[in-house]
């Protein structure tokens, strides 16, 4: 069938509130108004105020709400607008959702699960289109997802919700309008394994999440040069799949890890060490990375998209790690 990530993500909702009745929304706008990108729009006329529950703009408050209804049984899907007003609810969600467990002496697990907005390329202003998920994976007790194609859209709330620990779901605002087909029994996916969604014998190319689609069109034109790409979307980033990076790495003997996230301290960090760390030997080139520059994500268009990656970039990167110039 003919679907978006939008509808996608509310087909996951509905079906996730159908199957399991503990299961209830809950963020700002989530319900009247449709959620602030419309992806549970109709879910409040269908299931009722009890299980779609609008919030105060308050978001530790109501991130605090849903680590209580976890621990008293519910498994409580809560929505925060943007990765930006993540950063009200720090307290909660690193201080307690990822602690309790430990800290009880694994008596009380916290099976949260939080969505959220990701990243830039809208022109919404440096509040609302940064990418902090790289910061997320740091956290112990935390599993970091980042669906990128319809399939995990679908798919990955359900696992997600069977899972006893908190799980954060960052989704990216420039993937909601895309469409494209999706099989009519789509169901649940596993959340463990990263995927290879295109194979080549020449780089790896290491993403997730908004860049996925700009590196699938690198890889395109890269092969018309010659460069024949494996591509992973790495899917989760915490834990990541450190298996299916380097088992590529092997092949290709060369990587190119793609970010939105700032080059210092970020997730292409880590993965760029642990390829070193277990792969140095399989290495051909030094690990090439390409991230955000290291400013505020701007509002102007023209400063916008120059500050983030693009499919000029990962070309240049693949060329240099080949030997190919750039």
């Amino acid at each position: 069938m003919k679907t978006t990530y939008r509808e996608a993500m509310r087909a996951a909702l509905r079906d996730a509130m159908t199957r399991d009745e503990r299961v209830f929304l809950m963020g700002e706008d989530v319900g009247r108004y449709g959620g602030s990108f419309a992806v549970s729009l109709g879910l409040l006329e269908e299931f009722g105020p009890d299980r779609i529950r609008d919030t105060p703009l308050s978001e530790s408050g109501f991130v605090g709400a849903g680590i209580g209804a976890a621990l008293g049984g519910m498994r409580p899907v809560v929505e925060i607008m943007t990765v930006n007003f993540s950063l009200l609810a720090l307290d909660q969600i690193i201080n307690n959702a990822a602690t309790l467990l430990h800290m009880s002496g694994g008596q009380f697990n916290v099976p949260i699960v939080i969505r959220m907005t990701t990243g830039a390329g809208r022109q919404l202003g440096a509040q609302h289109s940064h990418s902090l998920e790289g910061w997320y994976a740091h956290i112990p007790g935390l599993r970091i997802l980042a669906p990128a194609t319809l399939a995990d859209a679908r798919g990955m709330l359900w696992t997600a919700l069977q899972d006893p620990d908190p799980v954060l779901i960052f989704e990216h605002g420039s993937l909601y309008n895309v469409a494209g087909e999706l099989d009519d029994d789509a169901d649940a996916v596993g959340i463990d394994k990263a995927a290879v969604l295109r194979e080549g014998d020449a780089i790896t190319l290491i993403t997730y999440g908004g860049t996925l689609p700009l590196v699938l069109e690198a890889a395109e034109q890269l092969d018309g040069e010659g460069i024949d790409a494996d591509v992973i979307d790495l899917r989760t980033l915490r834990p990541l799949d450190a298996h299916t990076i380097m088992d590529s790495v092997a092949r290709t003997h060369r990587a190119v890890v793609v970010d939105e996230g700032w080059r210092s301290g970020s997730i292409s960090a880590e993965i760029a060490a642990r390829i070193c760390e277990q792969a140095f030997f399989d290495l051909d080139a030094p690990v090439e990375r390409v991230c955000s520059l290291e400013v505020p994500v701007p509002y102007a268009k023209h400063l916008e998209q120059a500050a983030l990656p693009s499919v000029e970039r990962v070309m240049a990167a693949a060329r240099r790690a080949v030997g190919a110039g750039g």
